[in-house]
């Protein structure tokens, strides 16, 4: 007996190994190319299973990332300001039903029914100054909680209080604000006292602009000609929303207190870890991916994106943090949390294509539909498959096995179901950790009507031109170049818009709307980008 438990630990010892070894291998697979630089740790409770830097904290002197580099943590500081008003409702200080005119009784009437549980789910209507068009402007600047909140306070609300759910700085700064009036300190010091030393948190803290902080990386950007220092923020603008900094082994000890019972009761925990809309909890995400549930936030600024996710059904633990802008952090945190749970997580360059008969192949062709009005059609030429969604372009994809199949443009599969007849009934998009189904409507590729392209005026065209946010540190630009107005969003290459109307134009390398929307004077003050069934707003700078 002693013996087959020996045999059984040892294999268990195994598995573990080479689960580290993959996991630092997608790792590789992104800061080969510095599509990222950053630290990375998983844990699974208490237990470390990986914990390296990897890149450089600073380029030009060549220091690397390690387990102790400090980074920006960006939007994950959200979670430690929704922690601390519960830690206040605790003390009996505040109720997160409370109205907020009960602490800023001066508040403007339109601020009547918002109370802070509003705030914390982002369903305030409160308009996010990040995407004010002159935010650009008054990003270097040094500030206080209170010029912030007067920033937005007198904005008239995007929405009734509860109606929806719309991503929002100005309420996290707001809520920050009202840490700083109700406790009379300031937030850097609630947090710092009420969360960072009681966790041993020695390497966390409230970013600035002028202190030397050791072990701090610095960020960077992609340009033209490689990587470029990112551009600067006064780390007095993101307050309560934006402006904390950690390490990764600081940020395991985070999880393991607040998941732990060592930050709230377990009341509070429940009430912060609970979504109201859109999978919004308390400066969390709470959602499903893998078919497992998992409490999560990311975070972007000026040459930074992090992610901390954590799996509560197994106490895992995922913290990606990065010094380069990009899309990276996000992919690793994926594609770490599924090899974790024992999911085989394949790379571009690994995927093995094999040969499929013709006829297989045929019995794919079809239209199926990811949302109303959102179909993707399978077609066949020879021996090759293609898909196309929506107005995208048409892309070839490669079998790895009968009904698995995989993009060589993006890290995205497609997977054919079948029932117990052998009918074709559906497929599933598998990409960035989500599955998405998408019932087979016809056994034809049907394409809506092609849209209907018109000449716009190019003295029109260049009233659209200039530069539109659409979140923190991602803009939108517009530019006319002859008779054609191209778009690009941070980051991404630039593409041609096609005019339906003088106001509405369409992509063709992806399905989405472009529509430009002036004030009462007629001029462009914002745009709104219609894709997948969901609009966002851009507001000009």
């Amino acid at each position: 007996m002693l013996s087959r438990l020996l045999v059984l630990a040892l294999l268990a010892v195994a598995c573990l190994a080479q689960d580290v070894t993959r996991m630092e291998q997608v790792v590789q697979s992104y800061a080969a190319n510095q599509s990222f630089m950053g630290s990375v740790l998983i844990a699974r409770g208490s237990q470390v299973l990986l914990s390296e830097g990897y890149g450089s904290a600073n380029v030009e002197w060549n220091i690397p990332n390690s387990p102790a580099t400090k980074f920006r943590l960006g939007s994950i500081t959200k979670q430690f300001t929704a922690a601390s008003i519960l830690l206040l409702e605790q003390r009996g200080k505040l109720s997160v039903n409370d109205p907020v005119k009960k602490v800023l009784p001066d508040a403007p009437a339109a601020w009547d029914k918002i109370t802070i549980f509003h705030l914390l789910t982002h369903t305030s209507g409160i308009p996010s100054f990040t995407s004010f068009p002159d935010y650009a402007k008054l990003e270097p600047f040094a500030t206080t909680a209170e010029q912030l909140v007067a920033r937005f306070r007198d904005k008239p609300l995007d929405f009734e209080p509860g109606e929806k759910w719309s991503y929002s700085n100005s309420g996290y700064v707001l809520l920050g604000y009202l840490i700083e009036k109700i406790t009379g300190g300031s937030y850097e010091k609630f947090v710092t006292e009420n969360i960072f030393v009681p966790l041993g948190m020695k390497d966390s803290g409230y970013d600035s602009n002028s202190a030397v902080i050791a072990h701090r990386a610095s960020g960077y950007v992609h340009g033209d000609k490689g990587l470029e220092n990112a551009g600067f923020i006064h780390m007095s603008v993101p307050h309560a929303a934006g402006a904390l900094y950690s390490t990764t082994e600081d940020l395991s000890k985070w999880e393991q207190g607040l998941f732990g019972g060592k930050v709230l009761s377990a009341a509070s925990l429940e009430k912060m870890t609970t979504p109201f809309k859109d999978n919004y909890a308390f400066g969390l995400q709470v959602e499903a991916k893998g078919g497992r549930k998992v409490i999560e936030h990311g975070g972007g600024i000026e040459g930074f994106n992090t992610e901390l996710a954590y799996y509560p059904e197994d106490k895992l633990t995922v913290v990606v943090l990065g010094n380069v802008n990009g899309q990276a952090v996000e992919d690793i945190a994926i594609k770490l949390g599924a090899i974790a749970h024992g999911e085989t997580v394949k790379l571009q360059t690994e995927r093995k294509e094999v040969k499929v008969d013709s006829k297989i192949l045929a019995r794919y062709v079809g239209t199926y539909q990811l949302a109303p009005g959102d179909n993707m059609l399978i077609t066949i030429d020879g021996d090759q498959l293609s898909e196309k969604l929506g107005s995208q372009n048409t892309y070839p994809i490669f079998p790895e096995s009968e009904s698995l199949f995989f993009l060589k443009v993006v890290d995205a599969e497609i997977e054919f179901l079948k029932d117990a007849s052998g009918a074709v009934t559906a497929l599933v998009l598998h990409q960035n950790g989500r599955d998405q189904k998408a019932p087979r409507i016809s056994d034809k590729a049907e394409a809506p009507p092609p849209r209907k392209e018109i000449k716009v005026d190019p003295k029109i065209l260049a009233q659209y031109a200039g530069t539109y946010a659409l979140e923190p540190n991602v803009d939108v630009t517009m530019t006319v170049e002859g008779d054609a107005l191209m778009t690009q969003i941070t980051g991404q290459p630039k593409f041609p818009l096609f005019a339906e109307s003088e106001t509405r134009f369409f992509l063709k390398v992806v399905d989405a709307q472009v529509e430009f929307v002036k004030d009462a004077q007629g001029k462009v003050n914002h745009l709104i980008i219609h894709q997948g069934g969901v609009d966002a707003k851009a507001l000009r700078k």
